[in-house]
């Protein structure tokens, strides 16, 4: 099984629309042929974006926890003792690196590669929800 660590972009972006990558990486994770770690922090990062954005993704408080319960029920957690900060420009980045460094996973699935840039030096590669679905299958 495929462990990764998915950013914040992708579960929004899977919970905006079933019609792309990052809805299918969630079926996937549903289906238990992938596996996420995470973090306190990553998930409260989820939780913060995902009540953020409740109007647009059209979930109550009530779907939004359902959401995270489940997402912890197929994740490995892990914790994270050393901090890398700052490496990446975003804060909220370098967390996801933290956490990847930390699990020794060597992928973050992010629409946002750009902005990963270095990472590599960790030995953690980013890659999109398509590339990702590459490898599953």
């Amino acid at each position: 099984m495929i462990k990764v660590v998915l950013d914040t972009n992708i579960l929004f972006a899977g919970l905006y629309s079933a019609n792309g990558a990052s809805f299918k990486v969630l079926q996937h994770l549903a289906a238990e042929r992938l596996q996420i770690v995470l973090s306190t922090p990553l998930l409260f990062e989820y939780e913060d974006v995902l009540k953020r954005n409740q109007l647009k993704l059209g979930l109550d408080d009530a779907k939004i926890e359902t959401i995270l319960d489940n997402l912890c029920a197929y994740s490995q957690f892990q914790k994270v003792y050393f901090l890398w900060r700052p490496f990446l420009p975003d804060a909220k980045d370098d967390l996801v690196l933290e956490l990847a460094v930390a699990a020794q996973v060597s992928t973050i699935v992010t629409h946002n590669q750009k902005d990963k840039v270095g990472i590599d030096k960790f030995g953690v590669e980013a890659i999109t929800p398509k590339m990702l679905l590459e490898r599953i299958t």
